[in-house]
């Protein structure tokens, strides 16, 4: 079973249920599991990584390796 099947199957048991303290129980769990994801996607970088992003953006600006947002938004505007 694919994940898009697996989530309708699962908001369609979430939808039968009448019994609002397990709608609150499912519901904590999510934020939970929600907040345990972010926190292990958003470890802080060390000193050394910083310093190399740093280097990086002033590079790139030193080579005009650069997009303007005006330019962005043009490209964005464009796929529509």
């Amino acid at each position: 079973m694919d994940i898009q099947t697996k989530k309708l199957h699962f908001v369609q048991e979430v939808l039968r249920i009448k019994d609002e303290k397990l709608i609150d129980k499912l519901n904590n769990i999510l934020k939970k599991e929600r907040k345990k994801k972010l926190e292990e996607e958003l470890k802080p970088l060390s000193r050394e990584t910083f310093d190399n992003m740093i280097d990086e953006a002033e590079s790139d600006s030193k080579n005009n390796r650069l997009t303007s947002a005006g330019a962005l938004k043009k490209d964005i505007d464009s796929w529509s």
